[in-house]
């Protein structure tokens, strides 16, 4: 029995404003340095999280949105847009940061981990997690 566990990380809140956002990132760095499968998925107003270019210049909050690039090198090699709440928001993927990816043993690359997913294949994914935490 292997005790790598699937978690998913479900972001639904706008990347400012409140703490959620930000407290997720933090916990996604955690779960993947103990060496967890972990996954990210932005719905809602979450899906602005990852929007390229976010100016926090006129607030009192930190962009860090930088951050999310770093997230290949801990390992985490999903994250997933819904669809729908992108379309909703008159988003596309061009709107999106890029997330690269590298095995550094395989020497396996990947340009861009950020996947655009419909209702379904989000609920699949979901299905698939052994734990999913809502921020």
């Amino acid at each position: 029995m292997s005790d790598v566990k699937k978690f998913m990380y479900l972001n639904r809140r706008a990347p400012y404003g409140t703490i959620y956002a930000w407290e997720s990132l933090e916990v996604v760095l955690i779960g993947a340095a103990f060496d967890q499968e972990v996954s990210l998925m932005f719905v809602d107003d979450g899906v602005s999280q990852l929007v390229k270019g976010s100016d926090t210049s006129e607030s009192d909050m930190k962009n860090f949105t930088p951050t999310y690039r770093t997230l290949g090198d801990y390992g985490v090699r999903h994250m997933y847009v819904d669809k729908a709440s992108l379309e909703a928001r008159g988003l596309t993927q061009d709107d999106l940061i890029e997330v690269a990816w590298e095995d550094w043993e395989t020497e396996e690359e990947v340009d861009n981990i950020v996947e655009i997913l419909d209702s379904e294949e989000i609920a699949k994914k979901l299905e698939e997690s052994d734990v999913v935490f809502s921020f």
